[in-house]
Formats: C-alpha cells, sequence, structure tokens
C-alpha cells in the first residue's frame, strides 16, 4: 500500500511502499516543468542510503540535465509506460552515491 509521504524540498507528492523487502519512494512530475524534475528528483535522492531502498521518478520525458548530473552516482534503470510517460529507477551504487551533490539542484538542460 502507497503511503503518503514528507520529503523536505519537494514540491510534488511523494509516496512510500515495500517491494518485495525494498523500500521504494515514487514522485510524478510528468506535469511539471524545469526546474521541478530535478528539484523533486535531488530531494528524493537524499533519501537513498542504502541498497534496500528506490527511487521511482514518473516523468514526460528522460531528464537529460539529471542524469548527466547524477548518473555516475546511481544506478539508473528507466522503461517507457503505456500513456508514453517515463519511470526512472535509481537505486544505490556503493562508494558512489554518497559522492552524488544533491544540494545544486540548477537545472542546465
Amino acid at each position: 500500500m502507497k503511503e503518503k509521504i514528507e520529503v523536505e524540498g519537494a514540491t510534488v507528492d511523494f509516496y512510500k511502499y515495500n517491494d518485495n523487502g525494498i523500500e521504494v519512494y515514487e514522485f510524478d512530475t510528468s506535469r511539471c516543468g524545469p526546474p521541478e524534475p530535478m528539484v523533486n528528483a535531488m530531494a528524493g535522492l537524499k533519501l537513498i542510503d542504502g541498497p534496500n531502498k528506490k527511487l521511482v521518478m514518473i516523468n514526460h520525458k528522460k531528464p537529460m540535465g539529471l542524469l548527466e548530473k547524477i548518473g555516475e552516482n546511481y544506478n539508473i534503470s528507466d522503461r517507457k509506460l503505456d500513456d508514453g510517460r517515463v519511470a526512472l529507477e535509481f537505486t544505490y551504487k556503493e562508494g558512489e552515491s554518497e559522492k552524488a551533490n544533491l544540494n545544486d539542484a540548477s537545472c542546465h538542460g
């Protein structure tokens, strides 16, 4: 069951649920314009502090500026949804996630 949670710095609703022992945080910025997808992704990524957590971002397209900024710091997979939106999954990358600069939510692309 999805539970609505408060996430510091977020401008959209975040939800938390459990998927086979993995704590999943999810948000949807598919109706938002820049810089909201970046701002919310950075806020959500702060929650991913171990291998048993993942962040799911629903967006209208792949957020290239975000991926360029933190792509080396997380394992990232994406899939196209039936309605054309994109779901990105961010998971913890040992030794790299700690290095991500999650305070710079400016969007350059």
